[in-house]
């Protein structure tokens, strides 16, 4: 078996990049108001769509909403989208996502994703880090019976939980792990 290089990766993940930036992530916006806009459509869909959601968000010391992220790989595949972080229905700064993999995959898709911060601890944590990854300790509520929103009470009681929804594309999964949250200014 044969493990692929450095030079390999690189190269497959400077392929993906033009695919990632031809997919209307809103590069080279109108910045702030366009992301705004975004995570204003995006919270009246998932709450109108996952009513659940509403005491999520009520409980919650913050969320950060990506309106639109974008996956795409053959072999080497990659993410991209931008977003903000609300705190008391207010957007307090913006974050980009990215996430760059490696393996058995082909296709692309769409979708939305929610972080809820549900600890003041969390938060902080995550305003203070210089890049914060998305891992094992992240917990997500899940669509299951249609459109009821399953959290249950660990999940409840987890510090970040996160709500993927509106997928769209030929790829199967979403996840978060290993995705990587930056502070950008658009």
């Amino acid at each position: 078996m044969t493990h692929p290089n450095r030079r390999v990766f690189t190269f497959g993940a400077l392929a993906a990049l033009p695919v990632l930036a031809a997919c209307g992530n809103g590069v080279g916006s109108n910045g702030a108001q366009t992301i705004d806009a975004r995570v204003d459509a995006t919270l009246n869909y998932m709450y109108n769509e996952f009513p659940g959601t509403v005491d999520l968000s009520n409980k919650a010391s913050g969320m950060l909403v990506m309106p639109l992220v974008t996956e795409a790989g053959f072999g080497v595949g990659g993410a991209f989208g931008r977003g903000a972080l609300r705190v008391g229905d207010v957007t307090v700064d913006y974050y980009s996502n990215t996430k760059a993999n490696i393996g058995l995959q082909i296709g692309a898709q769409q979708y939305a994703h929610v972080l809820f911060f549900m600890t003041q601890d969390a938060l902080t944590n995550f305003r203070r880090s210089n890049g914060w990854a998305a891992g094992a300790d992240l917990e997500y509520a899940v669509n299951d019976q249609g459109e009821t929103l399953r959290a249950e009470t660990t999940t409840s009681l987890a510090p970040v939980i996160a709500v993927v929804f509106g997928q769209a594309g030929l790829r199967l999964g979403a996840t978060l792990e290993g995705t990587k949250y930056t502070r950008i200014i658009p």
